[in-house]
């Protein structure tokens, strides 16, 4: 199957400038296409999975897609999308984020995928040279008419830079650039990037003569409406130190019933039939989660290796009273209980019994009550049921010496760690 029909199945294809055109670049391996990105964060995010799985997707059908981070145009900010005027970035900000999301971009592909950075090639060109070679192939008329320009144009709260306003200038010059030096005569990306493709490619043809195509991938929104890729604590970042792995897996797992399927087919590899699977399971036996616990698993297992899902898997059994605790990792473990109850105590000043923990974790409103409970046999330390009211857990008890997990009935966890 042609790769441009599988994203076609896949409902991966929003705008396309010529599909029989695209259609047949594609049937020749080792074509080129490239896609850009904004170097704003130290971290990629999963709002940007789609289109680097798109390169990813790609590479995987024989073709050598380009990953280009943007260190001259992350130093003026796309305009697209944002109401008001972004904050400029210093450039050594800017050479940080790259050198990290570089990092992210080479694990995906496990080191086989071209980065480009446009300041390779826009830093040696002149305001001169800018204004005479390049500017005078746009229409001042025609970039006026991009949304993202029109929604600023003429609000004098906001209003929009010639900074911003020449952006697409910059965009196009890269299409211009890679076509000419990389053979590269497609670019992809979000919905919100057709504008500036499509000008690429114009400016491409008039320039140098070269044909370019212009595809982007739909905007994902949730079934309640929502923008896809925040949860309540923000963006789900790629960085495991910005987003724990756990909390990663956790965001899939929690997919609606209504959106898993097309997420399935938007950010997997899963073939056709396997997805199709996964959907009988979501209709027939909804409340077993298939569909969205492999969602996670591939996820996970995609961004953040096998070793860390395996992690995240025996957490989420310990959790629930299926594994064993102690083979759980600190870290994940830590992750998975971030909004539970936890107090930290000095191991050198001696720890208080299992009853002081409960009411300093509020799990219990004071040590008559833990006491009572404790008792009643609704006290766990690691999964474990107990019931002396003057247990105090020692050095033993806490996992790899750092931590201590207590739970109250079913679902009241608590985090003991050691300082």
């Amino acid at each position: 199957m042609n790769i441009f029909d599988e994203l076609k199945w896949r409902g991966l294809v929003f705008q396309v400038s010529d599909e029989d055109g695209v259609r047949e670049y594609l049937s020749t391996p080792g074509r080129a296409m490239y896609c850009g990105f904004d170097p704003s964060a130290k971290s990629l995010h999963i709002g940007n999975m789609v289109p680097l799985l798109g390169l990813l997707r790609f590479k995987r059908a024989g073709h050598s897609p380009i990953f280009l981070a943007g260190g001259a145009t992350g130093l003026i900010g796309d305009p697209s999308g944002k109401d008001q005027e972004r904050q400029l970035k210093p450039s050594e900000e800017i050479e940080f984020n790259i050198s990290c999301i570089r990092k992210q971009a080479e694990k995906l592909f496990e080191g086989d995928v071209n980065i480009v950075n446009n300041h390779d090639w826009f830093g040696q060109i002149t305001a001169l040279e800018f204004l005479r070679d390049y500017g005078k192939f746009f229409s001042v008329n025609r970039m006026m008419g991009k949304e993202s320009v029109k929604n600023r144009f003429g609000r004098d709260d906001v209003g929009i830079s010639y900074t911003e306003f020449s952006y697409q200038i910059l965009q196009s010059l890269d299409f211009e650039y890679l076509a000419r030096e990389h053979g590269c005569k497609l670019q992809i990306g979000g919905s919100d990037q057709w504008g500036n493709i499509t000008a690429g490619c114009e400016f491409m043809r008039r320039k140098s003569g070269l044909e370019g195509y212009a595809m982007t991938f739909p905007l994902i929104t949730t079934a309640d409406g929502k923008k896809f890729g925040k949860s309540e604590k923000g963006a789900i970042y790629l960085d495991p130190e910005l987003t724990s792995v756990y909390e990663f897996y956790q965001f899939w797992v929690r997919a609606d019933d209504r959106d898993v399927v097309k997420l399935l087919n938007y950010f997997t590899f899963l073939p056709q039939e396997e997805i199709a699977e996964l959907a009988k399971c979501v209709e027939e036996q909804p409340h077993l989660r298939e569909a969205q616990k492999r969602l996670a698993e591939e996820m996970t297992s995609l961004v953040h290796g096998k070793d860390e899902l395996d992690k995240v898997l025996k957490a989420t059994d310990a959790l629930f009273g299926k594994g064993d605790i102690r083979e759980v990792d600190v870290r994940t473990l830590k992750a998975a209980l971030d909004e539970a109850p936890s107090q930290e105590y000095d191991k050198t000043d001696g720890l208080p019994d299992l009853a002081q923990m409960l009411v300093d974790t509020g799990l219990c409103a004071s040590k008559g009550q833990a006491k009572k409970d404790i008792k009643a046999g609704g006290v766990y330390v690691n999964n474990e049921r107990v019931q002396d009211i003057d247990f105090t857990p020692g050095a033993s008890d806490f996992l790899h010496g750092e931590a201590l997990m207590l739970r109250k009935g079913k679902k009241n966890y608590g985090l003991i760690c050691l300082k």
